[in-house]
């Protein structure tokens, strides 16, 4: 399993930290108390958790045309018809993805395409989970116009969250992407959201509470063929959904 590049600096300082914390605590351990031994331990964990954090794996990326896959690892939070949203001229779908600080944070195109625009919004640091933390937080829009059907444009946007504070994007507009690629990373907690036209005519492939994995699992498929997820118009468990209009 590889490690993001982006990562390598807070695991290079957390290692001199926790280092330095676990000496000291195999000091006192050794001359004070062996209860010491429990900050030895915390300290290698702390380590351990940053560098899991980081983790960057490779993904068997599905081959079938006209699919978007996850642009992110997370648990999917909502499903939402929209109005409108900027840069879609007409209604729009989107599907958000919390990612808790234990989730895979690299973020990865959904389909193949060009970089349209990338455009960074400085904002607030609510929790991921808050309904309006889309509007509120800091974030990054990523457009994509993709290289086959559906219609674009297609957006991802990465969002910072309560403990994250550090959008990183790694593509650039006119930069080309494949279906799956790394585009960018989210440091310690963090919500993705893809949006799409509803005129592309897409359907949800996944329901609300799913798990999905960035590059790996189908969010979105034509709707003329046969879905395996949500109508994100009548979603099954009513109670889970939280299906409303919202405008940007």
């Amino acid at each position: 399993m590889g490690i993001a590049r982006e990562g390598i600096r807070e695991i290079v300082i957390a290692a001199g930290v926790c280092t330095a914390a676990a000496a000291a605590g195999a000091w006192g351990a050794l001359s004070v108390s062996p209860l010491f031994w429990i900050a030895v331990i915390l300290c290698m964990d702390l380590w351990f958790f940053v560098v899991l954090f980081f983790r960057d794996p490779d993904r068997a990326v599905p081959t079938e045309p006209g699919l978007l896959v996850s642009p992110a690892d997370g648990k999917v939070t909502d499903i939402e018809s929209l109005p409108r949203y900027p840069g879609i001229d007409g209604p729009a779908l989107r599907i958000g993805i919390f990612l808790s600080i234990f989730d895979v944070h690299v973020n990865r195109s959904p389909c193949a395409g060009r970089i349209l625009r990338t455009q960074y919004k400085p904002g607030e640091f609510l929790d991921a989970r808050h309904p309006r933390c889309g509007e509120r937080n800091e974030a990054n829009t990523i457009i994509i116009e993709p290289r086959e059907s559906p219609g674009g444009p297609v957006i991802v946007r990465q969002i910072a969250g309560l403990i994250a504070r550090r959008i990183i994007c790694r593509v650039r507009e006119g930069d080309s992407v494949g279906r799956g690629d790394r585009i960018g990373l989210i440091k310690f907690g963090s919500r993705t959201e893809l949006i799409v036209p509803t005129a592309a005519n897409l359907k949800a492939a996944v329901r609300i509470n799913d798990r999905v994995h960035g590059g790996a699992t189908v969010v979105l498929r034509p709707a003329s063929e046969a879905a395996h997820g949500a109508d994100p118009s009548a979603p099954p468990d009513a109670q889970a959904a939280r299906l409303q209009s919202v405008e940007y």
